[in-house]
Formats: C-alpha cells, structure tokens, sequence
C-alpha cells in the first residue's frame, strides 16, 4: 500500500459503508460514508422485467439499439439516440448490437438512481398542467381522473385540490404539488 496506508471498507448495517484506515500498521478508524450501489425497490424491478420482456420481441434475453431506446423510454427516460449508442458501445462486449437482460437491469438501476426527484415531480406536474397555466385546475384534474378510468365527482375532485391549496386560490400550484409529492413514499 502507497505510504503505509490501508484502506478496508466495512459495513455498518445502515446501507453506508465506511472507511477503516491503517496508517503504517497502526489502526485508524475513519469513519466516512461512501456510495453503495443503488438499490431497486422490487416495484421499480418489476416495471424493468415487464417493459424488457416486451420489447425483447425475439424472446431472446436481449435487445437491440431500437428496442433499448423504446424500452428506456418507455420506463420514463427521455434518451438521445448518442446516449444509447454509447450504451450499446459500453455493456456490447461481443459486438453484437444487443443489451442483456443483465446488463440492461445494471443500466437502468444507474438511470434510477441519477434521477433527479425534484426534476421528476415536476415532470409529472406538467402532465396535469396540459393548458400550461402553471396551476393544476378542477378542468385538469377532472381530465387526468378520466385518462385514468377514476369516477369522481367534481365535488370529490375539489375536496382533493382543496386540501393542498395554501394559497386558497382553488388551483394547485408547483410549489404545492412538491409538498403533496415530498409527503407521499412515491418520491
């Protein structure tokens, strides 16, 4: 080891790993948390087994560029045709165009885990917000309810937005949609 120091990586049971550092024998215990792989949680597992056994169209256990793009899309990731062909370069280890199922489970548990939950929440407020109002209205929220296939009232619709509102302006505006986001377990 460079200079006498060594370094071993040790794991406190609460997902951190720390660092336990040895200067010249002589045992030094710092304690700095360091990155661990990303975890799926077993939903986000499952959406990634659904939408590759779709789009893996031979059944082969792989896909191609085509399939990759249209499958990361299709989990929610907006990608350039650049950032697959790198992907393609980088897990393709025997050139032939194709992603395993393996190896596309590694990549989009790195695209889950780069996500910014702020950025996404806001993706999701431009999905009701379709008039670009900036605010979530009864009309916009009535529409998603029936995109939905949801049977509510505009008086239970109302009661919903009614709820969040801190600015009683009887719409729901970013900031507000943030707070319901941040409250749920879903972000």
């Amino acid at each position: 080891a460079e200079d006498g120091i060594r370094d071993a990586q040790e794991s406190r049971g609460l997902g951190d790993v720390y660092k336990r550092q040895e200067y010249m024998g002589q045992p030094k215990t710092i304690l700095k948390p360091t990155r661990r792989r990303p975890e799926l949680t077993e939903e986000q597992r499952q959406e990634i087994k659904e939408a590759f056994d779709l789009f893996d169209t031979e059944k082969v256990g792989s896909i191609d560029y085509h399939e990759l793009k249209v499958t990361m899309r299709a989990l929610g990731f907006d990608v350039r045709k650049s950032e697959v062909l790198k992907i393609i370069s980088e897990y393709d280890r025997d050139e032939t165009g194709r992603v395993e199922y393996g190896d596309f489970v590694e990549i989009m548990t790195r695209k889950y885990a780069e996500r910014d939950p702020t950025e996404e929440i806001l993706r999701a407020f431009r999905l009701f917000d379709d008039d670009q109002s900036g605010k979530i209205s009864l009309k916009n929220l009535r529409r998603v309810a029936r995109e939905l296939g949801e049977n509510l009232s505009d008086e239970e619709l109302q009661a919903m937005i009614d709820e969040f509102d801190k600015d009683h302006d009887g719409q729901i505006n970013e900031e507000e949609f943030l707070a319901i986001m941040r409250q749920s377990s879903i972000y």
